[in-house]
């Protein structure tokens, strides 16, 4: 399995992939909930960026990665940047695909209420992706795809799993695109503490080079 693949949780994530050009494996974690001391865990997260993210994080250089961790406006930074972003997220445990998209949902709904950004155009762009999920069963090593051109308010999801066609639905509308981004990158708020430390991480030791 030479040098070119990390495994997460025993699920092997390549460290390079090419969309538009070629992103790096720049974090990874998973998510999990702890019940009864017993951790379950449901999903394993790469997140693959273009390596010149960097160059729009200098004000955070030589900062060590457990500070950059606790700081949301370097997330926030991240988010912004006018780079591409990819998310590759392996099923560990299988769920059903409406329930990912009512955790989704509900995420993004409540970001964008908060932030007053919740009307009527951003309901329906989160319904579309809620449909979307809705027939999906996500059975172990299935694999959803987040993909965020550079400058662009859109994204393309994707969904792969064994013996079936792979489907894919555009989102159009900016503000449900960014807090998706939100969901997954959004700092002390992400959905995956593991990922976002791991991110904070190689950033920073990027930044210190």
């Amino acid at each position: 399995m030479g040098n070119d693949v990390v495994m997460v949780d025993e699920i092997p994530f390549p460290q390079q992939i090419t969309t538009a050009k070629p992103l790096s494996l720049l974090g990874y974690g998973i998510t999990d909930i702890e019940i009864h001391f017993l951790q379950i865990k449901f999903t394993a997260i790469g997140v693959y960026l273009e390596p010149e993210i960097v160059g729009h994080l200098q004000q955070w250089k030589g900062k060590p990665g457990n500070v950059v961790a606790e700081d949301d406006d370097f997330f926030e930074a991240v988010i912004s940047a006018p780079v591409e972003k990819f998310l590759r997220i392996v099923v560990i445990k299988e769920i059903k695909g409406s329930q990912y998209g009512v955790q989704l949902e509900s995420s993004v709904r409540d970001r964008l209420a908060a932030d007053d950004k919740y009307e009527d155009e951003e309901e329906a762009a989160l319904e579309k992706v809620v449909e979307f999920f809705q027939s999906k069963y996500l059975k172990k090593d299935s694999i959803i795809t987040f993909h965020f051109p550079a400058n662009s308010g859109t994204a393309e999801i994707a969904f792969s799993t064994e013996g079936k066609e792979d489907s894919k639905i555009k989102v159009e509308n900016a503000n449900v695109v960014e807090t998706i981004k939100k969901w997954y990158l959004g700092g002390t708020r992400g959905v995956s503490p593991s990922t976002i430390t791991s991110l904070a991480n190689t950033l920073s030791a990027e930044l210190s080079k």
